[in-house]
């Protein structure tokens, strides 16, 4: 069981379990702090103290919950030079104890509380062991294991086989380090691309939605913009690097960076996308990016559309039906360089709905592409048919179309036109 799970709290659930109550009494396990934050651990050789958090911990057949006042998991706690754990750290060798070192007694006494007796009962131990965790040859930890009088105490064979486990353990930990540390990355990029939501704009509200293709892909090539523009014009942007993973996700930030850079130029639509094209063509993986830019100007009751080789957006009336925009040009993907791409604007005279996505969507292997713009479209009356809040709409569009699941990014974003009154 252990390593199942790329999580650390329940890699170190896991480790505890297996010694508690079989093996021992009780057993924790600790990380060194700076090795949890950082690549490597960095231990000086006789550190004059370690810092290390409490991953896990069980004292019998009890819930952690159970000991949370005095034992929480996630604590960090300092240990000096001379406690059997920073001892054990240093050398790399298991320190098998007849019981719990004077530091560690007098901290657990002091943190009891109302729960003395029970840290009486826990600290009357007939032995105590300390194994390293060890990984590359350097000690990430340690996991900790005390028996009671009536046991009988630890002997060197057990403490190999605790070490044996702890070496399994090690590996294990690391792998769940290394993609919480990836997945907290990736998170963060993700919330940082995203519209501000404090930002407001007349004569248009707007609602997005995101659905990665995998439980692994946290950031793919999608992306999408919400832009202000001179004269309370409102640009949006939805885009599509080609391919999956980190590669994508550079190329889409870029490309994002550069959408942004260019509409503070305030250049007409089409234009911005032949910057766009240019730029594309010399960044390394944007080539055959895919892009459709929509600004709206309420005060002129314009909404100007330019496409590059994206999906048409959909267009819905206060009465719909919803259809997508034909547009007077698809344009082609961004990075081949061609610089044609054509402005297309339409008379909006009545609040209307406007949909831009990605093609994740719309694209499947059992229909057609224009069969699956259909059915967004009917989706998107239904939605907007129904009594569901504005922002709760993206949720139901993501999971509306019959495109097979994981296939691609889905990302959307509505905006609600309305036109500004004389």
């Amino acid at each position: 069981m252990i390593g199942s799970e790329l999580d650390l709290r329940l890699t170190g659930s896991h480790v505890v379990h297996a010694l508690t109550p079989g093996f021992c009494d009780a057993a924790s396990v600790y990380l060194l702090e700076r090795w949890v934050l950082e690549e490597t651990a960095y231990l000086a050789v006789d550190p004059p103290q370690i810092e290390a958090r409490r991953l896990a911990v069980r004292v019998g057949t009890e819930a952690p919950e159970s000991w949370e006042g005095v034992l929480p998991v996630g604590e960090v706690v300092v240990f000096p030079r001379e406690t059997p754990y920073a001892r054990a750290l240093a050398s790399g060798h298991s320190q098998v104890l007849d019981g719990v070192d004077k530091h560690t007694s007098e901290r657990l006494l002091a943190s009891a509380g109302g729960d003395a007796q029970r840290i009486d009962d826990l600290l009357g131990t007939a032995s105590f062991l300390v194994v390293p965790l060890q990984l590359r040859g350097a000690t990430v930890g340690f996991v900790a294991c005390t028996r009671g009088p009536e046991r009988d105490p630890f002997l060197p064979g057990e403490a190999v086989a605790v070490e044996s486990l702890a070496a399994r353990a090690s590996v294990a930990l690391d792998n769940a380090r290394r993609y919480e540390r990836e997945r907290r990355t990736a998170l963060a990029i993700r919330n940082s691309l995203l519209p501000d939501p404090a930002l407001a704009f007349h004569g248009c509200r707007i609602a997005h939605g995101y659905l990665p293709a995998g439980q692994a892909n946290i950031i793919g090539g999608d992306w999408f913009d919400v832009l202000p523009r001179p004269g309370g014009r409102v640009g949006l942007v939805v885009g599509d690097a080609m391919g999956h993973g980190p590669e994508s996700a550079v190329a889409m930030i870029q490309l994002r960076t550069a959408v942004r850079t260019l509409a503070r130029l305030d250049m007409e639509p089409a234009e911005l996308m032949r910057r766009l094209d240019e730029l594309a063509y010399d960044t390394p993986g944007a080539s055959f990016a895919t892009c459709i830019y929509a600004e709206w100007d309420a005060q002129a009751h314009s909404c100007t559309l330019v496409g590059a080789g994206h999906p048409p957006p959909l267009l819905r009336g206060p009465d719909g039906p919803a259809a997508p925009v034909t547009l007077a040009s698809a344009g082609l993907p961004l990075g081949l360089g061609t610089g044609n791409y054509e402005a297309t604007v339409l008379t909006v005279s009545e609040p209307s709905l406007l949909l831009l996505y990605s093609d994740g969507l719309v694209e499947s292997r059992h229909a057609d592409i224009d069969q699956e713009i259909a059915g967004l479209a009917r989706a998107l009356d239904t939605a907007a048919g129904g009594p569901d809040a504005f922002p709760s709409l993206c949720e139901r569009l993501l999971r509306a179309p019959s495109a097979a699941p994981g296939a691609d990014d889905r990302t959307l974003l509505l905006a609600e036109l309305t036109p500004a009154t004389t």
